[in-house]
């Protein structure tokens, strides 16, 4: 693939989410009274922090107001009508076909395509056999 994203979509099949390894960090929670926005967890003899400033400095992303997402309605001629016929759920398999064979009008669309394939299967580690939904 001749974008920024190639390597990105051929380490795709070694790269797995774990779902046991969240779960066993979740169960060393500490429960406390200190800041609701922070948490703790006891690793080997170390407590360790988990807050918004090293989520901020992991991710390299910022906190602010969420958006309300029910208030963008469907463009015409957008991303899922025009790669997708406007079905109503779209596999990983059918994202990643039309991200390596595809040949898009605007740059920007394959930018948004790969934030979608990112979102669900790193973000929100969703399992390669389920559907996207609808976006």
């Amino acid at each position: 693939m001749a974008s920024c994203f190639g390597h990105f979509m051929s380490m795709h099949r070694r790269m797995k989410f774990s779902g046991a390894v969240i779960h066993r960090l979740l169960l060393r929670e500490l429960h406390h009274n200190w800041p609701t926005n922070e948490m703790w967890f006891l690793l080997g003899n170390h407590l360790v922090r988990c807050s918004k400033v090293e989520f901020c400095f992991i991710t390299r992303l910022r906190f602010r107001v969420v958006p309300d997402t029910c208030l963008y309605a469907a463009v015409e001629n957008g991303i899922h009508p025009r790669y997708f016929s406007g079905v109503d759920e779209v596999s990983f398999e059918e994202l990643r076909v039309v991200l390596t064979l595809e040949k898009f009008q605007q740059a920007y669309n394959v930018v948004k395509l790969y934030l979608i394939y990112m979102l669900n299967w790193i973000l929100m580690g969703l399992d390669e056999r389920f559907k996207i939904p609808v976006w």
